[in-house]
C-alpha cells in the first residue's frame, strides 16, 4: 500500500513514517498543499493522510481540488479538529474516513487498511489467488497453508501484482509503488526482488510471466 502523508508536524510525521515503514508499506511526507499537488501531478497512491491545518492552503483546499479533478484516491483526514462541524465538513469535502488526534497508530493502521480493502471492492483482509493467500494486516503470505519467507520488498511486489492480476506493468509502475522517493533504486534490483519473489512462488497457481518489451504480467494459472 503506496501512502502519501501530507502533515506539517514534523515530529508526527516522522513516527507516523516510522510506524508504517515498520509495518511493510512504503509512505512519503510532504508539509504543505502545494507539495502534494506537485506529487499528485507525476505520481500514484493508494490511499492519503492529510492534515487540515496546513501553511498556506488548507487540506479542505486539496480534497476539494482532487474531487473536482475526479481523483478518488481515499483520504483519511488526520486533524486536531474535533468539533462535529469539522468532520462534517471533512466528510462533505470528500473524505472517506476522519480520525481525531491524539490517535492510537493501530487504529490508524487499521483504518488505512480498512479504506485500501475498500478501494478494491473487498470486505476482509485476506485476497486469495488460486492456492496463495495474502493477508494486508499480518503481512504474510501462504501457499496451501505454508507461511512463505518473504522479505518486506517481496511482500510490497506480491501485493502490487495481487491488485494487478492480468495487468502489465513496466519497471517504471513498479518502481513509482515500491521506493519512496528518499530511495535510490536501479532497474536490476527489481529484477533481483522478483527473481527471489518467483522461487518462493514456486508451487502457486500465481504466475508472474514476463511480457518481452512491456513488463511483467501476475496471472492465475487454474
Amino acid at each position: 500500500m503506496r501512502m502519501l502523508l501530507i502533515e506539517d508536524n514534523e515530529s508526527l510525521a516522522d513516527s507516523i513514517r516510522i510506524y508504517f515503514r515498520n509495518l511493510g508499506h512504503p509512505i512519503d511526507w510532504i508539509d504543505s498543499v502545494e507539495k502534494a499537488e506537485t506529487s499528485l501531478s507525476f505520481d500514484d497512491f493508494d490511499l492519503l493522510i492529510l492534515d487540515i491545518n496546513l501553511p498556506g492552503k488548507s487540506g479542505f483546499q486539496l480534497l476539494q481540488s482532487l474531487r473536482n479533478q475526479g481523483n478518488r484516491v481515499p483520504v483519511l483526514v488526520l486533524t486536531a479538529r474535533t468539533e462535529v462541524d469539522d468532520r462534517v465538513s471533512s466528510l462533505d469535502f470528500g473524505a472517506d474516513d476522519y480520525l481525531a488526534k491524539p490517535f492510537d497508530f493501530r487504529e490508524l493502521a487499521a483504518r488505512c487498511r480498512a479504506l485500501y480493502r475498500r478501494g478494491r471492492g473487498g470486505a476482509s483482509n485476506e485476497i486469495r489467488c488460486g492456492n496463495l493467500v495474502y493477508n494486508l494486516a499480518s503481512h504474510s503470505a501462504k501457499i496451501s497453508d505454508i507461511t512463505l519467507d518473504l522479505r518486506p520488498r517481496e511482500l510490497q511486489l506480491l501485493e502490487l501484482f495481487l491488485k494487478n492480476i492480468d495487468r502489465v506493468l513496466n519497471k517504471d509502475d513498479i518502481s513509482n509503488r515500491l521506493y519512496r522517493y528518499d530511495e535510490a533504486y536501479t532497474p536490476n534490483a527489481i529484477e533481483q526482488t522478483l527473481t527471489r519473489l518467483r522461487k518462493q512462488l514456486d508451487g502457486s497457481t500465481l504466475i508472474i510471466k514476463t511480457i518481452r518489451g512491456l513488463g511483467y504480467l501476475a496471472h492465475v494459472d487454474d
